[in-house]
């Protein structure tokens, strides 16, 4: 909420409110590409400007790994206050897996739940002040999409065995009409496996740039509303959808989490689930 007002002032020392990527879509300046406007020859300012994204990611983890160093420092049997939190969280994490996976799947709790803390927190990041959503780069998404896909095939082989992996994406053939159905349901599944990675990256891609697409588009159009006054400030028209794009970034969180879950649920034996 606080952005508008914040970007704003630094229109007024030679810039516009909002930018366009390179891809083409408005989106809000944020630090990198702030300094890259006023420094874009300096080696360091490219070289943050090349890894932006990465830049961001890296701010998350930072932060993350401050909280948990924090909470963890002075633990007590009886936590409270931030080790009360961050045990409270983990506590619903492992409920959440557990309630799809079963008790054995808690062994993916510390995979699961980090991936849904960082995602979420990468979500919001670009809610703040010259701050930038990483979800909102597809190369990010991809990478994420990449660890659960090789984490998945790979509990699939320690579950099933080779042969029995290899079984399991033919169909597990038993009978005459299995074998004879084995070469359309083996390139079927082998197709669904890598399927899923792209569908998992490209739906949080797309919502989070789309939501932060929305968000500099109304600043911008709360910039336009006041222009003939050559105020430095401008209508907070984005301020409604800010708070949508917080739903959205815990539900987009929540779903990238959830199918990956679905994902390892499909790659252990049946007695598991």
């Amino acid at each position: 909420m606080l952005s508008n007002f914040l970007f704003l002032i630094l229109s007024a020392v030679g810039d516009n409110t909002s930018q366009t990527h390179p891809s083409g879509q408005p989106e809000l300046p944020n630090f990198v590409t702030l300094l890259y406007q006023k420094y874009s020859e300096k080696a360091f300012v490219q070289f943050l400007h090349t890894w932006e994204n990465l830049v961001f990611s890296l701010l998350v983890v930072a932060f993350l790994g401050t909280i948990a160093y924090l909470a963890s420092r002075k633990s007590r049997l009886i936590p409270e206050g931030l080790q009360n939190f961050v045990e409270y969280c983990v506590e619903s994490l492992d409920n959440f897996v557990c309630g799809v996976l079963g008790p054995k799947g808690r062994r993916f709790t510390p995979f699961l739940g980090t991936l849904f803390i960082y995602i979420i927190c990468m979500n919001l990041l670009g809610l703040l002040p010259i701050m930038k959503s990483p979800t909102s780069n597809i190369n990010t998404t991809v990478a994420l999409a990449i660890c659960v896909f090789f984490y998945v095939q790979y509990t699939g082989i320690r579950s099933f065995g080779i042969l029995g992996y290899l079984s399991h994406l033919s169909g597990e053939p038993k009978d005459v009409v299995g074998w004879v159905l084995v070469p359309l349901n083996l390139p079927i599944h082998l197709l669904e496996e890598f399927i899923k990675p792209l569908s998992l990256s490209v739906r949080l891609f797309g919502n989070i740039m789309g939501e932060d697409i929305l968000v500099a588009v109304f600043v911008g159009l709360g910039v336009a509303s006041l222009s003939f006054l050559k105020a430095p400030i401008g209508l907070p028209l984005q301020v409604p959808f800010i708070f949508l794009n917080i739903l959205f970034a815990t539900i987009q969180a929540l779903v990238f989490t959830l199918l990956s879950t679905i994902y390892f649920s499909l790659m252990m034996p049946h007695e598991q689930h």
